[in-house]
């Protein structure tokens, strides 16, 4: 599928509409209000948004598990209606729970699910991709016999079988420990490396703001946001200026009381200003004033999560 022209939207949705039925608890629920999203072809692309925001119906509608109400979806320029085989064939995807027959081995799954692909055995990697996420030693154990992470590690392996151009993982990394997050991410960059589309949801915004080079956000079936990553943290006009005073602060003086100061536990002060209504330099001017000797400063830029609750939060 690689060696066709590569489009420029590894995935593409205009005016997507779900609306899921009624139930005896509530009325008809619109999960998606009319999203349109353009996910770049070769890049790792964060969807992030709150739980029940509409990030897994977007996901199953792409991967052919839900009917989508209205509007046109694109997996590496096929669209999901016209051609859906051929457009879920691009994509591989690793959902957010575990699910794989205990009784087989890693080897065996890896088999299976090439063969669900109709992968030739001739052309089948399943040892490569076990190799390349640490499960070589453990291709001819029964599944039920791996650790947590391996499974995880597993999941990921059966959704490469069919080398698809586009990959999503979906909240890849919940409940696994520090080591295997970091071996799994350097495999990730390694096959953004060589080509694949990456697609991330995960509720570790450091996570998605290291690993992102484009952010969108969802809230309530809306896409709130759709930027590359440097330039959302951008979306916040305000820093905050961190004091370490010369000589310990006993009480904050009045003048500086407007400014409303936070104390730290080592004894700095915090202030948060608006970049287009107060400088450094005034701030400076203004501790001074209030007589505070200024020992050591730093200033502190809005990270992903300050942009996430004030998109998010309403």
């Amino acid at each position: 599928m690689r060696d066709t022209a590569a489009p420029e939207y590894a995935i593409e949705a205009v005016g997507l509409t779900k609306t899921y039925a009624a139930s005896r608890k509530q009325g008809p629920k619109l999960a998606l209000k009319g999203v349109d999203l353009a996910i770049p072809r070769g890049s790792i692309f964060g969807l992030l948004g709150p739980n029940g925001a509409g990030k897994s119906t977007f996901i199953n509608i792409l991967a052919g598990l839900v009917n989508k109400s209205g509007g046109m979806a694109k997996i590496w320029g096929i669209d999901i209606d016209k051609d859906p085989r051929e457009a879920r064939a691009a994509l591989g995807v690793v959902p957010q729970e575990v699910n794989m027959d205990p009784f087989f081995t890693p080897m065996e799954s890896l088999d299976l699910m090439a063969g669900f692909y109709g992968v030739p055995k001739a052309e089948r990697r399943s040892e490569e991709i076990l190799e390349a996420l640490g499960l070589g030693d453990k291709k001819n154990a029964y599944v039920r016999q791996l650790s947590g992470g391996m499974k995880r590690r597993l999941m990921v392996a059966k959704a490469l079988v069919h080398n698809p151009p586009i990959l999503i993982l979906d909240e890849p990394t919940a409940g696994v420990d520090v080591e295997l997050r970091r071996s799994l991410w350097e495999y990730v960059r390694k096959l953004n490396a060589q080509g694949t589309t990456i697609v991330l949801t995960t509720h570790y915004l450091e996570e998605a703001q290291e690993m992102c080079d484009t952010i969108a956000i969802i809230n309530q079936g809306n896409v709130v946001a759709c930027e590359p990553t440097a330039k959302l943290l951008q979306r916040l006009n305000y820093r905050t200026l961190v004091i370490w005073p010369g000589e310990s602060v006993a009480a904050i003086p009045d003048s500086l009381q407007p400014l409303e100061p936070v104390v730290r536990k080592d004894g700095a002060l915090a202030v948060t200003y608006r970049t287009g209504e107060t400088s450094i330099e005034q701030l400076l001017t203004r501790f001074r004033q209030a007589g505070v000797s200024i020992g050591d400063l730093a200033t502190e830029e809005p990270d992903l999560e300050d942009v996430f609750v004030a998109l998010t939060s309403g």
